[in-house]
């Protein structure tokens, strides 16, 4: 689908994912704001709030999430309809919350285009799904762009959902496994903390999605 297809998907419904956030997400990134200690940056400022980027992200619920839970957010999707429905929903939360996050229409394959450059904390890519190169490619991209200590996680349909699953794409190329992600990072400068599949209930069989962890580690101390 292209950016005019999620504009569509997008204006036919109030919220097509809802307003909550989802589950695994939360229960990954809950409290991480209070244990990753802030690095200063190149000029030697530590940063005021911890700073996330959400891609793909839709009507907002993460980034907004993310928000009420003290995180600076940059939320980055191609579907304008999209963004322009997360700040209709932020326009009914604390001028606070609304303050944290920067809304961003953008192609998530090209981020050096749109500016987005990082460092970030917390990088979510949550049920995107792109072509093995593609995603590949992407994801190398952003592991460069975490923070010393910073957190990427990667949560998508599961390569095996279409056949032992529920729902989601059911285009093979573009689904993949947790060894696929592994796969992916397996040169970059980061470690991987978890990588497994996750049922997820659904109004029928479980869905199963493919759930990466991997964060970039904080350099020894020098004398």
């Amino acid at each position: 689908m292209d950016a005019a297809d999620w504009d569509a998907r997008y204006a036919r419904s109030e919220l097509v994912w809802g307003a909550p956030p989802n589950s695994t997400v939360v229960e990954h990134v809950y409290g991480l704001d209070r244990r990753i200690t802030l690095m200063p940056d190149e000029s030697g400022v530590v940063p005021p709030l911890p700073r996330a980027l959400d891609l793909a992200c839709g009507e907002g619920r993460h980034a907004l999430w993310l928000a009420t839970h003290g995180w600076q957010v940059t939320a980055v999707d191609f579907s304008q309809v999209g963004i322009d429905k997360g700040r209709t929903v932020a326009a009914r939360l604390s001028r606070s919350v609304r303050s944290r996050v920067v809304w961003q229409t953008a192609d998530i394959t090209d981020l050096e285009a749109a500016g987005i450059t990082g460092p970030f904390e917390l990088i979510l890519m949550v049920f995107v799904h792109l072509p093995a190169g593609e995603r590949r490619a992407l994801l190398h991209q952003l592991s460069a762009m975490l923070a010393p200590g910073g957190v990427l996680l990667v949560l998508g349909h599961a390569a095996r959902n279409i056949d032992d699953g529920y729902g989601g794409p059911q285009d093979p190329e573009i689904l993949f496994s947790p060894d696929d992600l592994r796969a992916d990072l397996d040169r970059d400068d980061v470690t991987i903390t978890l990588a497994h599949e996750v049922f997820r209930p659904t109004e029928g069989p479980d869905a199963i999605d493919s759930l990466l962890i991997a964060e970039r580690p904080v350099p020894e101390p020098t004398d």
